[in-house]
């Protein structure tokens, strides 16, 4: 049975479950198909503590059976992450989400991460809604990395940038087409966090390319 890339969870109770400390270790080692008892063995934890903790995550969703092997006089269920990772929508926190409208300045960390936050939960939604009706969900993803000599530079960048945005929006939008597709379409840009030595040593110099989907 395969297991999804990612998955995200807009549950208060599963965002719990998968935030235990020990629940997020046994879903690492159960991206691999393991019985409670293997999973006891190889973590050197008691048998009944992770049977205990195996049988919350498949009640909240998180792993499932995909074989049961008769031994003896009793039957053992091998189970297995429904992910291989997962991320916790704003949408779990409820009314404590982050909400970008909230958020005055539009320049600010804080507006970035409420705006990447909803992003998450929107998506989330869709996927939800696209799934259900056995379709596909476009999306449209760029990412590129560009650095600066000065910081009158980077304005300018910010400022051409800004200004092809609303061009092509003048040019491609159509409000007689009430029917047609609409995109949501958000450009975010942050200081890159800097790569340890020996990461860049091993990656090497690479050209930043955008990546499309």
């Amino acid at each position: 049975m395969s297991v999804a890339a990612l998955e995200v969870i807009d549950d208060a109770a599963r965002a719990v479950s998968v935030l235990n400390p020990i629940r997020r270790r046994l879903l690492t080692e159960l991206i691999e198909p393991h019985s409670a008892a293997g999973l006891a063995r190889r973590l050197n934890l008691g048998r009944q503590a992770v049977t205990y903790h195996v049988r919350q995550l498949q009640e909240d969703g998180l792993v499932r059976v995909v074989e049961e092997r008769r031994r003896r006089n009793c039957v053992e269920r091998v189970v297995q992450a429904t992910a291989r990772s997962y991320v916790i929508s704003p949408a779990a926190l409820g009314p404590l989400g982050a909400d970008p409208e909230q958020i005055r300045d539009r320049f600010s960390s804080n507006y970035l991460i409420a705006v990447a936050a909803r992003t998450i939960r929107d998506v989330s939604e869709l996927r939800q809604l696209a799934e259900g009706g056995e379709k596909s969900l476009d999306t449209l993803t760029l990412q590129t990395e560009v650095r600066f000599t000065t910081r009158a530079e980077q304005q300018a960048f910010a400022t051409e940038l800004a200004n092809a945005l609303a061009s092509l929006a003048m040019k491609y939008h159509r409000d007689h087409a009430p029917d047609g597709p609409r995109f949501s379409v958000t450009i975010t840009g942050h200081p890159s966090i800097p790569a340890s030595p020996a990461s860049a040593t091993a990656k090497g110099t690479q050209h930043a390319v955008p990546a499309l989907r």
